[in-house]
């Protein structure tokens, strides 16, 4: 596995990934606008997205934020791994990846909206345990 900043040739293969892992999850998939676009909806705004290929040029996990205006703030947007490669350690190295970043660049808190807990139970495990805490219903934040 690498993980790599997204190049537009992988989109519609990270489309399907996210569609994919939604569908696992037992929701109806449903497409989210900013992944149309991620040049306008993250790079042009100076903001980063990444994913994680495996072996074969194939995308198996995602993560992107976007710096909220005037603070030191940012949101984390779309960390989703393949469904088959799950408690691999994929998700944590997008995460890391993300943070190490977020940290070179002088940002200060990352701040995640997880939804509720009966659709994405395993979001409400996984970023405790990366040092997350709630602060408000369905968000997350950690301090960097």
């Amino acid at each position: 596995m690498k993980i790599i900043v997204f190049k537009e040739k992988y989109r519609d293969d990270l489309i399907f990934m996210i569609l994919e892992a939604k569908n696992a999850l037992g929701r109806v998939p449903g497409l989210n606008e900013d992944l149309l676009d991620i040049k306008k909806n993250y790079f042009d705004k100076g903001d980063m997205f990444w994913i994680a290929l495996d072996d074969n040029d194939r995308v198996i996990g995602s993560v992107g934020y976007n710096s909220t205006e005037n603070s030191d703030d940012v949101l984390l947007h779309r960390l989703f791994v393949k469904y088959s490669l799950k408690h691999q350690g994929i998700g944590t190295a997008l995460l890391k990846t993300a943070e190490e970043h977020l940290k070179a660049i002088g940002k200060k808190t990352v701040i995640v909206h997880l939804g509720n807990k009966e659709h994405f139970y395993e979001s409400w495990q996984f970023y405790p345990k990366h040092g997350y805490k709630e602060f408000e219903p369905d968000y997350m934040r950690k301090v960097l």
